[in-house]
């Protein structure tokens, strides 16, 4: 009988049984190959080839104003990963650098609890990737977000790798009117304010505020080079703690009346 008589076929599920072994030694890769995480948007989890949002990767989630959107935004995706493994890590800036601190209420109410959060403050970019960096390979939180406007290509190659490596995923939280590269980031968002209105039936006054709304951009997801950007208002839904496809707002008059309710922003 030849040499290649004797040849077996390797197992499939024994070959994919010791690639897990094999990630585990050392304390990386801890965890199994999980789901997208779903957005809880149908219309949103469809425009994804994933069916969802996939973790273990790189996502950069950019400002299109100079408003709190895209953190709040950013907020939901960490409150979403949180249910997973309970901890999220924040890296970010002097408060003087990047805008005002986080504010613990805001973030709540967006259903990122403060005892599920690590904030990290750093002194350069330079130190927010490196945090985020031993973050992502420890495999231990559920992501890990840094705020930065700098990101050199291969920065950007690092925090994919480190996702990969730790099984944790990784989110780029970046200032408007900074310009996006090409880079190894499997999602890009670009995120802005838009005004709120009082539910249905409710009296228009500043007590009753409205919900948070965003315009929400997937502008770039890998694979999809061709593909034109798809754009969704969306809206904080405080009964279901989830977002929701909003109305667009149409058959209004043109002034806004003198008793109509106060712009609320996201935090």
């Amino acid at each position: 009988m030849s040499a290649t008589d004797a040849y077996v076929r390797p197992d499939p599920a024994l070959i994919a049984e010791l690639r897990e072994r094999i990630q585990g030694i050392g304390g990386r890769g801890r965890r199994r190959r999980e789901a997208p995480l779903s957005l809880g948007i149908e219309v949103v989890d469809a425009a994804l080839p994933w069916g969802g949002l996939p973790v273990a990767c790189l996502h950069e989630v950019a400002a299109a104003d100079s408003t709190a959107a895209a953190t709040g935004f950013s907020a939901v995706l960490l409150a979403r990963l949180a249910r997973r493994t309970g901890t999220v890590v924040w890296c970010r800036r002097p408060p003087n650098v990047h805008g005002p601190g986080l504010y613990g209420p805001g973030l709540a109410a967006l259903g990122l609890e403060t005892a599920r959060l690590i904030v990290i403050r750093a002194r350069t970019d330079t130190d927010v990737f490196w945090a985020m960096e031993e973050g992502l390979r420890s495999g231990v939180p559920a992501a890990v977000l840094g705020e930065t406007a700098a990101a050199s290509p291969v920065a950007l190659r690092r925090l994919q790798l480190a996702a990969e490596t730790g099984g944790v995923t990784a989110l780029l939280l970046r200032p408007a009117d900074t310009a996006a590269a090409p880079g190894p980031a499997v999602t890009r968002w670009r995120v802005g304010s838009a005004p709120a209105l009082p539910a249905s039936g409710e009296r228009q006054s500043a007590a009753a505020p409205g919900a948070f709304r965003w315009r929400v951009e997937l502008v770039h997801h890998r694979g999809a080079a061709t593909r034109a950007p798809a754009a969704w208002l969306l809206e904080w839904s405080d009964e279901t703690g989830g977002l929701a496809v909003a109305a667009e707002l149409r058959h209004r008059p043109a002034e806004p009346a003198q008793d109509a309710v106060p712009v609320r922003r996201a935090v």
